[in-house]
């Protein structure tokens, strides 16, 4: 008879709290509250959600998901894995957090480049001064059918600006790039003009572009470093 008076309790608990619009988010608040506190004020904690698994909440520190229990006593690193269907679900969310919108690049700001029927698009942030990025370039030459915008993003250093503003104002913009990346040719003349340096490094910031190459595709997905051709292919099936 206790027994199920205490499961009858039990059971309302849980409907109420399933329910009840305002006891979650007052819980995650609670639970940031006090993650935040144990963390200290040079650690930003942007959120606190319930995770897929029972028990567990996922923080977002910086751009880097963690869980805690419903104390916030334990912070942990790692990542969440359904077995059943092997979907990493920790991985799915950090691809989500680094998305755009295609729509929020500013096309006018890159050198575009169009080879064959020019169908398929992706975005390269890149600093001409990155070993990376002279790797990624030489491998995306085996692409087709592609529209290429590449934001000149020089974060290396002042030579990398420099180099960045003569190829821009450079006759062919593209063809300086190209000389430069992948034949070794040094670019020269004028680096006066009008550039869109400060918007390019402007964007990266606001969108947590921290290195580059980083590449972004039509649905907004963030690929960051020298992408293997062959991933880059099978992102670009994925989209059809």
């Amino acid at each position: 008879m206790i027994l199920n008076k205490f499961l009858s309790v039990a059971v309302f608990t849980c409907i109420t709290l399933l329910f009840s619009g305002a006891v979650y988010p007052q819980a995650e608040q609670q639970i940031k509250t006090e993650i935040q506190k144990r963390l200290g004020p040079n650690v930003k904690v942007k959120s606190v959600s319930a995770a897929p698994v029972p028990g567990l909440y996922e923080v977002l520190v910086g751009n880097e998901f963690f869980y805690t229990d419903a104390s916030g006593k334990y912070l942990i690193q790692g990542e969440i894995i359904e077995l059943a269907s092997g979907k990493n679900i920790t991985e799915q969310r950090q691809a989500d957090l680094n998305r755009i919108k295609w729509a929020d690049l500013n096309q006018a700001n890159a050198i575009k480049t169009v080879r064959g029927n020019g169908s398929r698009q992706l975005a390269v942030f890149s600093d001409p001064n990155c070993g990376y990025c002279k790797r990624l370039e030489k491998s995306m030459q085996q692409l087709e059918n592609v529209t290429i915008y590449t934001y000149l993003t020089p974060i290396l250093s002042a030579d990398s600006t420099q180099k960045s503003k003569q190829i821009w104002c450079a006759a062919d913009p593209f063809k300086a790039y190209i000389d430069w990346m992948i034949n070794g040719i040094s670019p020269s003349g004028k680096s006066d003009c009008n550039t869109p340096l400060d918007k390019n490094l402007a964007f990266a910031k606001t969108y947590g572009i921290t290195g580059t190459p980083t590449l972004f595709f039509t649905d907004g997905s963030r690929f960051p470093g020298a992408v293997q051709i062959t991933d880059i292919e099978k992102k670009f099936s994925s989209l059809k």
